[in-house]
């Protein structure tokens, strides 16, 4: 992209275009690469942005993964693949006439200026909380006209828990909120009790509404406590999985399996794997 002579994207642009031209060529590579796959590979070429959007996420995932492993190689070859996604998407647009990588970078790196004005502007902000506040309220501004809704801009795709999630945090950037930790915890019982009435009358459909209601209102709990509801239960997940395999290992040692074993076999085992943790 050409430098636009903005005192704001100099300073953005100064430090990677002082790079060696043999990393600028391997970015330039890159693109050419793509580029030829799209045009030559049979199977690249039949591709849209329906077909490849989940590999996206899939790779987008395996990035987590690899920052959650500290896998500092994984990592960098899992943002590969995310920045191939990317390019790729971007070839399939350009040759759709929509836009290419140059606008994407382009949009991107104006969007970057504008939401961080006590950096490239007067601004004088340096809390990181009213940093975040004034990203929300600059982002309205630009929509203005285009969304009606503080929560419009929250993808629906997310799953559930991180939309649930993103959605509270919205809402409580403009004051939606509970008062304090308590009066959100009071909701989390609250809708409890109405869960459990729901499970005592088996209303199969009260029973499901109920039980989102509870998550939501725990969801939004977790937030008040600083807590990440996402990687609170991805840790919980992680946690049940490696016991459930220490209990597989352990049984299989003496020709048993998961199965075949008693509950009160299986609970030692898993007070076992607790304890050596």
């Amino acid at each position: 992209m050409a430098n636009s002579g903005d005192d704001a994207t100099d300073k953005i642009y100064e430090a990677p275009f002082a790079e060696s031209d043999e990393r600028l060529e391997a970015y330039a590579d890159f693109v050419a690469i793509v580029k030829q796959l799209r045009r030559d590979c049979p199977w690249d070429r039949e591709q849209t942005h329906e077909s490849v959007k989940h590999l996206l996420i899939e790779e987008a995932y395996e990035v987590v993964e690899a920052i959650d492993h500290e896998d500092w190689d994984e990592l960098a070859e899992e943002l590969g693949d995310v920045f191939l996604h990317v390019l790729f998407h971007s070839v399939i647009a350009e040759q759709e006439g929509h836009f290419d990588l140059a606008d994407v970078i382009a949009a991107e790196t104006d969007k970057l200026v504008r939401r961080h004005p006590h950096v490239f502007g007067d601004d004088t902000t340096s809390d990181a909380d009213d940093v975040a506040a004034s990203w929300e309220e600059i982002k309205q501004q630009e929509e203005d006209g285009e969304q009606t809704s503080v929560l419009a801009g929250v993808p629906s795709q997310l799953p559930a828990l991180l939309r649930a999630s993103r959605s509270q945090e919205k809402a409580a950037g403009v004051g939606f909120d509970f008062l304090d930790r308590e009066a959100s915890w009071a909701k989390v019982e609250e809708e409890l009790s109405e869960f459990q009435a729901a499970v005592a009358a088996d209303d199969a459909d009260n029973k499901e509404e109920e039980f989102g209601d509870l998550l939501f209102a725990l969801t939004n709990y977790a937030r008040q406590a600083d807590i990440n509801p996402e990687e609170a239960l991805r840790r919980t997940n992680d946690k049940f999985i490696r016991r459930v395999q220490h209990i597989e290992e352990r049984l299989d040692e003496n020709g048993s399996s998961l199965a075949e074993a008693d509950l009160e076999t299986a609970a030692e085992l898993w007070a076992e794997a607790k304890d050596e943790e």
